[in-house]
């Protein structure tokens, strides 16, 4: 079983690996888009890395809600059983 906390740690990791930055300084509530200058292409890269690494599948209408870290937090969260 995936523990919620394993789970915030590894999706901050790879938001940061995937935007570039060190995984401590990404704000919570900092929108992706606007503030830390995430593309469409690099919010595709993170639903399909959290779909391997957890063997989920997330509805591409879910992508439009993953707006900050928390988001794609808990868009894991909803998926991961």
């Amino acid at each position: 079983m995936i523990r919620a906390n394993n789970i915030e740690q590894e999706v901050r990791a790879l938001i940061a690996d995937i935007i570039e930055m060190e995984p401590e300084k990404i704000d919570p509530d900092a929108h992706l888009v606007e503030d830390l200058g995430m593309d469409s292409m690099m919010a595709l890269e993170i639903i399909a890395v959290m779909e391997k690494k957890y063997r989920i599948q997330i509805p591409e209408a879910e992508l439009p809600k993953i707006t900050t870290l928390n988001r794609a937090i808990e868009l894991a969260k909803k998926y991961v059983k």
